[in-house]
């Protein structure tokens, strides 16, 4: 099979395409056939100078394909059926940059009729973060669907990215109203087409003014990107036992707290990271997800906010490379 490998960490040049044999999955696993890989940050963060403990690796966390084999105790997967992959490439050499990847049956979901690999490709990372960051909030809602954040109002850091666009459309789904924060026109215009009901540009004006007009009370949750940069606007907007949903550190790795005015109002400080999420966690999200998928609320393409940019398998490292450029929508890597 062909894949896409690294043997040393580095800039986006030491990715190579090669010929490997074929893994045969073990007890609990399932082979893949991968259609199409996602790329996010953590792939060329990982790449870039993560070292893994591992003598060659395949990147990718993300990835939509079919089952092209399953080994013994797999149950609930079967040859031929349409799957989407979650953490393809954590703790293990071998992601989705690659014809076929051999991963653990729990993080291998079955993909909607009404996606397609492209969606399918989309959701990982992205989708289960935001699914995460809201569902975090004390009191709930732990899981996500029409009603569940009726009443609520989420603002979302950074509308126009991967998980601000998924956390959106789901928040939208989920009954939330969504206000959003831009740096430009053009993300303005992606924030929108996701379902933003009201998008702020934080280059123009006042931020905070700008958010509690739209919510005098303050908002409920904060999706947040770049804490370091944001936290006193999130201090100066979240209501009393509101919550900040931090997983990012985006334009900065640490900042300060003011005791009193956070602590005054109950303020929950939420941090999460994917890789440490927990499978009950995850698997709560992807089941949401796909109920979102078949109800039409989660999509991907320009039409939503997120346009989409393909590479061939052998221009994996063009594909690493925008993404780390700041590439606005989705890389995805055209395997099979």
């Amino acid at each position: 099979m062909r894949a896409v490998v690294y043997s040393q960490t580095g800039p986006s040049s030491v990715l190579s395409l090669v010929e490997r044999d074929v893994a045969e999955p073990g007890p609990g696993e399932v082979r893949v056939r991968v259609v199409r890989a996602g790329v996010n940050p953590t792939d060329w963060k990982f790449r870039a100078g993560m070292p893994q403990g591992y003598d060659e690796v395949v990147p990718g966390q993300d990835g939509a394909g079919v089952v092209d084999a399953v080994g013994e105790g797999v149950e609930d997967l079967a040859v031929g059926d349409r799957v989407w992959l979650i953490l393809a490439q954590h703790g293990r050499a071998y992601g989705t940059a690659a014809e076929l990847t051999v991963q653990p049956a729990e993080l291998v979901v079955r993909l909607p009729d009404e996606a397609d690999f492209d969606l399918g490709a989309s959701l990982g990372v992205p989708a289960v973060t935001a699914h995460r960051a809201l569902t975090a909030a004390e009191g709930g809602p732990t899981r996500l669907g029409p009603g569940a954040l009726e009443d609520k109002t989420v603002l979302v850091a950074g509308g126009a990215g991967a998980v601000g666009n998924a956390a959106i459309q789901l928040a939208r789904w989920s009954g939330a109203t969504v206000v959003t924060t831009v740096s430009n026109d053009e993300k303005a215009a992606l924030a929108i087409a996701a379902g933003a009901h009201h998008v702020v540009n934080y280059r123009k004006g006042d931020t905070a003014a700008a958010i509690l007009e739209v919510a005098p009370d303050g908002v409920d949750i904060v999706v947040e990107v770049a804490p370091a940069q944001n936290n006193e606007l999130d201090l100066a907007v979240t209501k009393n036992r509101g919550t900040i949903a931090i997983y990012a550190n985006n334009g900065g790795d640490s900042f300060s707290v003011e005791i009193r005015p956070t602590f005054s109002r109950n303020l929950r400080y939420q941090f999460l990271l994917l890789y440490t999420l927990g499978n009950d966690l995850v698997s709560a999200a992807a089941e949401d997800i796909n109920a979102a998928i078949v109800a039409g609320a989660l999509r991907v393409g320009e039409e939503v906010g997120v346009p989409l940019h393909h590479y061939a398998l052998e221009e994996t490292a063009a594909a690493h490379q925008a993404v780390e450029d700041g590439a606005v929508g989705k890389v995805l890597i055209d395997v099979g």
